[in-house]
């Protein structure tokens, strides 16, 4: 299972998360999840509700 589709789920089930908790919570590096989210970001499968914090659409 791909990284983005692991966020996306992780998302699916909790509250907004920072990228810092997603790592941690999925045991892979903090510039990876920032990769991930970015590519996420553009197409438009998660959005940020406030400042820092990340959820799934």
């Amino acid at each position: 299972m791909s990284l983005e589709v692991q966020i996306v789920a992780l998302l699916k089930e909790s509250q907004p998360l920072r990228p810092g908790e997603i790592a941690e919570k999925l045991g892979v590096s903090k510039d990876e999840v920032d990769k991930a989210i970015k590519a996420l970001k553009k197409s438009e499968e998660i959005y940020a509700p406030k400042r820092c914090f990340y959820s799934a659409k």
